[in-house]
């Protein structure tokens, strides 16, 4: 057993519900002090799970049992939604947001309630499918900063800008997690004010945490016996919860120290921080209503695999070869850093995710027959990332779109339709290049590069972008990884002073191309700016 989890069950062992209620009686009166206090605005983070429910409804009935001449300040009510939440959590979501902002003007409540999303650039299917990022791991964990942190601390930025400052609430507790407790711990030594404590992250933001020493026993307490004052059914929430497994929520995510989904009950369908996604499995066993969500799981449970290098490229999203030492049983070796998931792998994870939202919009219930698991724009930008950042002009995502929905894919991108290069044109570069993938994908590049540079009044870089063209795509993988071993090589005598071997290594280079000038005339050569060019910097 945890230590979080040994604090909680002592804290439900102790607590009585009479504490409980002068507990919230004391925080009544607290939260109705610090929204008199100043004009500072607030900005509440929910994700509508049980603590921060909780925290939203306790705001809310301190704040109306204030006259209404002394409900002058706003509170900002903000979720962020990743697009790829559980369908179902996302449906509570949404429902929520609406039943909120229909009760705050009802009963003149100041709650201004606002659903956050990352911008198409930073969407987990554009990164994914279009730029190729490998499934989130420990080691990789892009997906938080781009889907929750930004978002959420953009909005806080603008309201900083606009006044100056703000505080933030939120529904974090110490019995989360032994980690938590020792974050939220460590923050309270640095505390401006009583409850307060400042926000490394976020300059000129305040946070406060009103039921950071409540147990999970004392948050269904009273959810279950104070009726939510917005209209929302709190054994609604009661439901979710028990159809699940009984993780923590995912709370709204700010900063790196805030526990990721990974750990939560209400988290990404797509999340691969964990071994299992074990709430939407017990979804699924426990309620035939939600077996329609068993493709989602399906395609999480794919992404989710402990050795996916044979579906990345060899070389980083930059295009180089990037080496670094690896132990596999207690044998060390030297091997390239996998890169983002190729052509063939980028396509099939969009073909796969486009089969499950055909088919969930056919099985689904009525109310979520509508399901949306990729968006047009991010199909959009995906299709403008393979075509003008990856060269891949054979276009093949209105094919692939065409081949699972029956339907022609319509791009809101203006003039995205246009191109003086298209499949025909890959496939006759596919018979040239007779199965070579590399030759193929410098070919491909050297086209593009030309392409995207003839309508330049000023070509002014073509000279550079072709060369790098060469620099990543003009080897064989196999030559391209040796080339960097030889690198990493001579980076390591260099750094060890190792004259006699930088010797050996550079006049072995240049004696090497010798051999070749001699043994064969110009003539016989085949002569390409890349191989002069390599020759060069080797002579170099």
């Amino acid at each position: 057993m945890t230590t979080a989890q040994q604090t909680e069950n002592k804290g439900q062992q102790t607590r009585t519900v009479a504490e409980l209620v002068e507990d919230i009686k004391a925080l009544t009166t607290e939260i109705q002090e610090l929204y008199c206090l100043d004009q500072i605005p607030w900005v509440l983070g929910v994700s509508w799970g049980k603590d921060s429910s909780t925290v939203l409804q306790l705001v809310w009935n301190a704040i109306a049992a204030l006259p209404p001449e002394k409900r002058t300040k706003t509170v900002y009510v903000i979720t962020t939604d990743t697009q790829v939440e559980n369908p179902v959590v996302s449906a509570w979501v949404r429902k929520s947001l609406q039943n909120l902002k229909v009760a705050a003007k009802e009963q003149g409540m100041p709650i201004d309630p606002h659903l956050l999303q990352p911008v198409i650039e930073d969407t987990f299917w554009v990164n994914l499918i279009g730029k190729g990022y490998p499934a989130p791991r420990n080691q990789f964990r892009w997906c938080t900063p781009r889907l929750k942190i930004n978002p959420a601390n953009q909005f806080i930025r603008e309201i900083v800008r606009a006044n100056g400052e703000t505080i933030l609430v939120l529904g974090t507790r110490k019995a989360e997690s032994s980690k938590r407790a020792a974050t939220m711990k460590k923050h309270q030594v640095d505390r401006v004010r009583d409850r307060l404590s400042p926000n490394a992250s976020l300059p000129n933001s305040l946070i406060y945490t009103p039921i950071e020493d409540w147990s999970n026993n004392d948050v269904w307490i009273y959810l279950n016996q104070w009726d939510n004052p917005w209209g929302q059914s709190n054994k609604e929430l009661f439901t979710m919860y028990r159809g699940a497994t009984a993780d923590n929520e995912c709370p709204l995510v700010v900063d790196t120290s805030t526990p990721s989904c990974g750990d939560s009950r209400f988290g990404c369908w797509v999340c691969t921080l964990v071994n299992k996604d074990k709430s939407m499995e017990a979804m699924i066993q426990n309620d035939e209503e939600k077996e329609w969500m068993q493709p989602l799981l399906d395609i999480r449970n794919e992404l989710d695999i402990k050795d996916d290098r044979d579906k990345r490229d060899f070389r980083r999203i930059w295009g180089e070869v990037q080496l670094f030492e690896r132990n596999k049983d207690g044998e060390i070796s030297v091997e390239p850093i996998p890169g983002p998931y190729t052509k063939y792998w980028r396509e099939h994870w969009l073909r796969r995710l486009l089969e499950a939202q055909t088919k969930t919009r056919r099985t689904a219930p009525e109310n979520m027959r509508d399901i949306t698991l990729i968006t047009l724009e991010e199909m959009s930008e995906i299709r403008r990332i393979w075509l003008e950042d990856k060269h891949e002009f054979d276009d093949s995502l209105p094919r692939i779109y065409q081949e699972v929905t029956g339907e022609e894919f319509q791009d809101p991108r203006p003039g995205a339709d246009y191109s003086l290069l298209g499949r025909d044109e890959w496939i006759v570069l596919e018979e040239i290049c007779e199965g070579d993938a590399m030759h193929l994908e410098l070919m491909a590049k050297l086209l593009d590069t030309e392409r995207q540079y003839r309508k330049k009044t000023r070509r002014v870089g073509i000279y550079d972008t072709l060369e790098k063209c060469f620099n990543t795509s003009s080897r064989s993988p196999e030559d391209a990884i040796k080339n960097a071993r030889l690198k990493r090589e001579l980076s390591e005598a260099v750094s060890q002073g190792d004259v006699a071997k930088v010797k050996q290594m550079t006049l072995g280079d240049v004696a090497a191309i010798n051999e070749v000038d001699k043994g064969k005339s110009e003539s016989d050569e085949q002569v390409t700016w890349a191989s002069m060019k390599f020759k060069k910097e080797n002579l170099e």
